[in-house]
């Protein structure tokens, strides 16, 4: 694992579950428990994104669930940093040729860690969220660079269906 300097504040952490298959929430939620014990790198899972300084996002986002992402995002305070965990918050994963799948999370928001992997392990997990936080520190220090440019959502068009 990669080491962590001294931050400034603690880092709460929001999860978000767009739409996976549960497998990256069970990791993320193994992360939390004593035998990973995020909480002793200071990093706090909180439940409200208004509180949150991490965004750390399960799952591909579809039509349905983009624009709850957006707002949850929105609700985030700046600086803030957004963690994909997994391949299908990366890229849409085994669900990517969905017809109602946009594909991953950084077609909606911006995103500053990938962390690969289906299901990610919590050793992964666990160095990302630490990437993450460095990340936060670096825009805590340098605020000039904020915000962030949003990506348009591309809305991909349904295939005609072929003649017979």
């Amino acid at each position: 694992m990669t080491a962590i300097r001294k931050v400034s504040k603690s880092p709460w952490v929001v999860h978000f579950n767009c739409n996976s298959c549960n497998g990256c929430d069970i990791e993320f939620l193994a992360c939390l428990t004593p035998i990973y014990d995020l909480e002793r790198f200071g990093i706090l899972h909180v439940g409200n994104p208004k509180h949150a300084d991490v965004l750390v996002v399960t799952g591909s986002v579809n039509h349905r669930n983009a624009r709850v992402l957006k707002n949850v995002y929105d609700q985030i305070p700046d600086p803030k940093v957004v963690v994909a965990l997994g391949v299908c918050a990366s890229t849409g994963g085994v669900f990517a040729d969905g017809y109602n799948v946009l594909g991953g999370i950084d077609k909606v928001i911006p995103v500053d860690v990938f962390v690969p992997g289906c299901a990610a392990r919590p050793e992964a997990m666990i160095d990302g969220i630490l990437k993450a936080a460095e990340i936060l520190e670096t825009k805590r220090r340098h605020p000039e660079t904020l915000p962030a440019g949003q990506p348009v959502i591309t809305r991909t068009p349904t295939a005609a269906a072929p003649a017979v």
